[in-house]
């Protein structure tokens, strides 16, 4: 996914289990995972670095929340990523008047049987596209946090496992807050990465117009060209091959001290937890196997800092009221803390 070149030389194919898929190289899954990117470059122009953020949640077993005004491709995204995928896709679209129910599924009574039957919802799917999430009532985003965390729905004392890979993609509009919601601290806290899509440069706007005026149809991705080229199957041995990723003492205790500064500076009211330290392992882990490494460095790290705590931290009134930003916080504490050499 980068210019840096692998360190590590893949390892030779076994003999999968009889019925098994074939078992890929890391090269040849991590060429699988390029050419997802270009799939989804059919139809999203200027994204790169969301992109690569989705395929690494995707590799880490997360979940991503993107933040952006309207307009900047955030539900395309996950379409196109979804179209580059051979895995079953649903989306809901978040409003005020929308019910748990209707999200992990409910007791319908069948009056053949006389019997209630359970009917799924639509977070029975691989990937669950939750358009704006902030437009619907605490009630409801909480109807996501055991299916986010323990990949089941729990109904009538009976819990239910959802699919593998599982990945929730959540949108949200960070300017409008008549009719939303804050989203609950342990719901944020259950997302892997936030990503922040920006307005694109001039030129990546002209490109955009260039494609509508040229036909294309956002609605319609496989007339764009779209085409699934990675499935469950390589998928699995991807993530198991990026969970393999080593990572020395030295690292590790370099993860701890960067969640552990965010708690003692003097901005911040609630600093990174625990799972947001194992949250910038897993990504780190995931971002170094994208790039060719048997072993995460502090670099890998530092790349993941943004993306994976920002959505972790809150702030003090008065440091909010003094504009300071979570992305400035973080920043400082990556040039404080010391780097292992």
């Amino acid at each position: 996914m980068s210019d840096t070149p692998p360190n590590q030389t893949p390892a030779a194919n076994t003999d999968p289990a009889p019925g098994a898929a074939p078992r890929a190289s890391d090269d040849e899954l991590r060429q699988a995972l390029l050419r997802v990117r270009t799939e989804v470059g059919r139809a999203v122009v200027g994204q790169d670095g969301a992109v690569t953020g989705l395929l690494i949640a995707l590799l880490a077993r997360g979940h991503v929340l993107l933040e952006g005004v309207p307009g900047v491709a955030k539900t395309l995204l996950v379409r196109s990523l979804s179209a580059a995928l051979s895995l079953d896709t649903k989306r809901v679209q978040f409003t005020p008047d929308l019910m748990p129910g209707d999200v992990t599924g409910s007791l319908v009574y069948d009056a053949r049987s006389g019997e209630f039957q359970f009917r799924d919802g639509p977070v029975f799917t691989n990937i669950l596209l939750a358009d704006e999430i902030n437009r619907t009532p605490p009630k409801t985003q909480s109807a996501l946090l055991e299916a986010m965390e323990e990949r089941q729905v729990s109904v009538d004392g009976m819990s239910r496992p959802l699919p593998d890979p599982f990945l929730v993609a959540a949108t949200m509009n960070p300017i409008e807050y008549e009719g939303t919601y804050m989203l609950p601290e342990a719901q944020l806290d259950r997302f892997l990465l936030k990503l922040t899509l920006e307005i694109p440069e001039r030129d990546v706007e002209i490109q955009v117009l260039a494609r509508h005026a040229a036909g294309f149809n956002p609605r319609d991705l496989a007339a764009a060209g779209v085409r699934p080229v990675l499935g469950a199957a390589q998928l699995h041995q991807a993530q198991a091959a990026a969970a393999r990723v080593g990572a020395a003492p030295d690292v590790l205790a370099y993860t701890v001290d960067l969640a552990r500064a965010t708690r003692q500076s003097p901005s911040v009211k609630l600093g990174v937890s625990p799972r947001g330290s194992t949250a910038l392992l897993a990504s780190a882990k995931a971002w170094a196997w994208l790039n060719g490494f048997s072993s995460i460095t502090p670099d890998h790290v530092q790349a993941m800092v943004l993306p994976v705590l920002r959505h972790r931290i809150q702030l003090r009134p008065e440091a909010e009221l003094e504009g300071v930003s979570v992305d400035t916080i973080l920043r400082g504490v990556l040039s404080q803390v010391q780097v292992p050499i």
